[in-house]
């Protein structure tokens, strides 16, 4: 006999006037969460009540009906129709769907509704996004409608538009959300693939893997390339930028690398013709030149253009103002934020006066010429005014109006012919004629030998001249390249740096010595005959000063392996204890280009073990060793940590204290192990012997 399957019954569902509804004390829904009563309100609003409420008769004692029905399911749902009546957006009278229930128990029913509703999948909400904008809506009305902002759709759309074959396989758990953010870096689905092919031979698949994958060999929209040519004028050129939309990406990668160069090489062409048509006899223009490129040429010194009557009324006004407004409010905390606007204005508007064109000599113009380059900051870097040696007028020597014509010529020959004082030969002595004959050249050299010792004797009592006289060659040297116009024999080198590390020329203290440098120049007399007494008039600081920078420059503290100086690097760790040298303060740290990339893993190892703790060392061990230095870089950034050659010896560790996670011990590795780990990565970078720049 066949069993008869009992079929169920669904409740009635029915229109109830919301005046005749209440809350249930059973609904078991207690602490907010998600959506609020209010944005809940407007999405009813403005798309009706999509699910009704289920209800339960009210009774009285008796259990007959008293008319009222209440709500044990769907509390906020009420509450929302209840903010639309008070609003007066919806009658007291208006019908609400319900589900009108009579068995089970209320409690039951609620915790039913809450527990077995089944969230939505994020990638279901993807799709849903990216429908919603295929059928014409705009991200600001798909945020408009669900209550979230408009980057949160962007983000959504974004994911949504990652390769179909990826989403199956996150859809499938293959993949987490934060990896596939990652995808969305590149919108170029066979890119993506790909590198999720690689990604599956890899031991790390961290999110900041898959972006580092995607965006290799692109340039970072904060490169100073991309900051020269400009983002959008890129993009108008057709090229592509990759962004992350779910982090911090400094404005993306500019994807199309020949694109930039040559967008690059282009405006700095055009840059080069426009300054060219000064009239200077050459350019050179490049995205960046070495440090020193300037190295043994003569810089010409122009005249600073003089601010017009105009010019200065408005600038003193500006001065004026500026001083009144830092002294109204030299006592508060915090500036208004249009008073500190209006500060950062005025600072600005009297740099730009400061910042004067210099005026060169049309025919210096004419010997002399430009680099141009793009600065660290992305903007155009002028270099005007050097003179390459074979383009430099022959030195003529000048008459000396106390010796005629014919005496002279045959003083310069003697002159000439001597290499040292009292090398030159017997000359013949003028025979008496009666008439004041010039003095001999032999005569000549005698007295004046004479006179040098007795130089030298009273120099040696008198510090102050002898520092003055030494300042003075040594300046003339430096800034004018005539050695001429001094009797002191005393020389300066600044050796250029052959083998130069990336950025080397953008670095804080390439451009530090380079402003320091352009201001003495400005400080000095034009000619080289105004300077002995220009620099006697000047006080002792200043004096200091100068010999300090032009010492400076003198200084060579570079490893080279075929001119091995043991000493010298000694005296150069001494100097460094002296000023008290800190490269990390300088300015340095270790990136994969630098540093990182050059070394073996070892010593990237040991290098995060240092900073970071051996704990952060072994969690990047495994990695192989590009990724293991992109990943080093990270870890070592903001912690002061430096290489060897590049620490100051007596810096204890109080003065460079590592995070307490660094405290831990670092297993100590022999200098055997670390000479061969040397070898390893010179042979993998193909520079053996190559030196690492400790202190320029």
């Amino acid at each position: 006999m066949a069993t008869t399957v009992q079929k169920i019954t669904l409740s009635p569902s029915r229109d109830i006037p919301f005046n005749k509804l209440l809350l249930s004390q059973s609904n078991v829904r207690r602490v907010k969460a998600g959506v609020s009563v209010e944005e809940l309100a407007e999405d009813i609003a403005r798309r009706g009540l999509l699910q009704g409420l289920s209800v339960r008769a009210v009774t009285d004692q008796a259990g007959a009906p008293t008319g009222m029905f209440e709500i044990p399911a769907g509390g906020r749902r009420y509450r929302a129709l209840e903010l639309l009546v008070k609003q007066k957006r919806l009658a007291k009278t208006a019908p609400v769907p319900c589900v009108v229930r009579e068995s089970g128990i209320a409690e039951e029913d609620s915790l039913a509704e809450n527990v077995q509703r089944a969230p939505l999948h994020p990638l279901d909400q993807f799709r849903a996004f990216l429908a919603l904008r295929e059928k014409g809506q705009s991200e600001e009305e798909i945020a408009a409608a669900f209550f979230v902002s408009v980057n949160v759709v962007k983000q959504r759309l974004k994911l949504a538009s990652v390769s179909p074959m990826l989403l199956d396989v996150y859809a499938e758990d293959g993949l987490t959300l934060d990896q596939l953010m990652a995808f969305t870096v590149s919108g170029d689905h066979e890119r993506q693939e790909q590198v999720f092919e690689r990604l599956k031979a890899s031991y790390d698949k961290q999110p900041y893997v898959i972006r580092r994958m995607l965006t290799e060999g692109a340039v970072r929209a904060s490169d100073k390339r991309a900051q020269f040519i400009g983002v959008e004028a890129y993009v108008a050129a057709g090229g592509t930028v990759l962004r992350d939309l779910f982090q911090g990406d400094d404005g993306g990668w500019l994807q199309d690398v020949p694109l930039v160069d040559h967008m690059v090489a282009d405006k700095l062409k055009a840059e080069s013709e426009t300054i060219a048509a000064e009239g200077w006899r050459w350019t050179e223009a490049a995205p960046d030149f070495a440090y020193g490129h300037a190295f043994g040429l003569r810089q010409l010194r122009g005249e600073t253009l003089a601010l017009s009557a105009d010019e200065e009324a408005a600038r003193d006004a500006l001065q004026a103002e500026f001083d009144r407004l830092s002294e109204q409010y030299q006592e508060a905390d915090e500036l208004p934020g249009e008073m500190d606007e209006r500060l950062s204005e005025l600072e600005t508007a009297l740099e730009g006066f400061e910042a004067r064109p210099v005026v060169f000599d049309p025919a210096e113009i004419a010997r002399a010429g430009v680099f141009v380059s793009i600065g660290a900051d992305g903007h155009l870097r002028v270099e005007r005014g050097f003179v390459r040696p074979e383009d430099e007028l022959p030195v003529e020597p000048e008459p000396d109006p106390d010796v005629d014509g014919e005496a002279e010529r045959a003083m310069t020959a003697s002159y000439e012919g001597s290499e040292a004082i009292g090398a030159a030969e017997p000359a013949a002595e003028l025979e008496e004629d009666g008439g004041l004959s010039p003095i001999s050249d032999r005569l000549m050299t005698e007295l004046t030998s004479h006179r040098t010792l007795g130089l030298r004797h009273a120099l040696g009592e008198r510090p102050d001249v002898a520092f003055l006289a030494a300042l003075h060659v040594l300046t003339l040297k430096t800034f004018y390249h005539y050695g001429s116009d001094s009797c002191l024999e005393l020389d300066v080198k600044s050796v250029s740096l052959g083998t130069q590390a990336p950025g080397l020329n953008d670095s804080a203290s390439a451009q530090a010595i380079r402003t320091r440098h352009d201001s003495w120049s400005k400080a000095l007399p034009k000619e080289s005959a105004d300077l002995w007494e220009g620099l006697h008039e000047w006080d002792g600081d200043s004096q200091a000063g100068l010999f300090a920078h032009i010492v400076s420059l003198s200084v060579n503290a570079v490893y080279e392996p075929w001119n091995r100086r043991p000493r010298a690097s000694a005296h150069a760790d001494r100097v460094a204890q002296a000023v008290d040298l800190d490269m990390a303060a300088a300015g340095w740290k270790p990136t994969v280009d630098n540093f990182l990339g050059r070394v073996t893993k070892a010593r990237i190892l040991q290098a995060v073990a240092q900073a970071q703790g051996q704990r952060a060392a072994d969690r990047i061990e495994h990695l192989k060793k590009g990724d293991m230095a992109t990943e080093a870089e990270t870890l070592l950034a903001d912690t002061a940590w430096l290489p060897e050659p590049l620490r100051t010896p007596g810096q204890t560790a109080d003065e460079r204290q590592p995070p307490e996670s660094a405290m831990e011990e670092t297993p100590e590795r022999s200098s055997e192990e670390l000479l061969e780990d040397e070898d390893e990565a010179a042979a993998q970078n193909g520079d053996i012997g190559e030196p690492m720049i400790a202190a320029e």
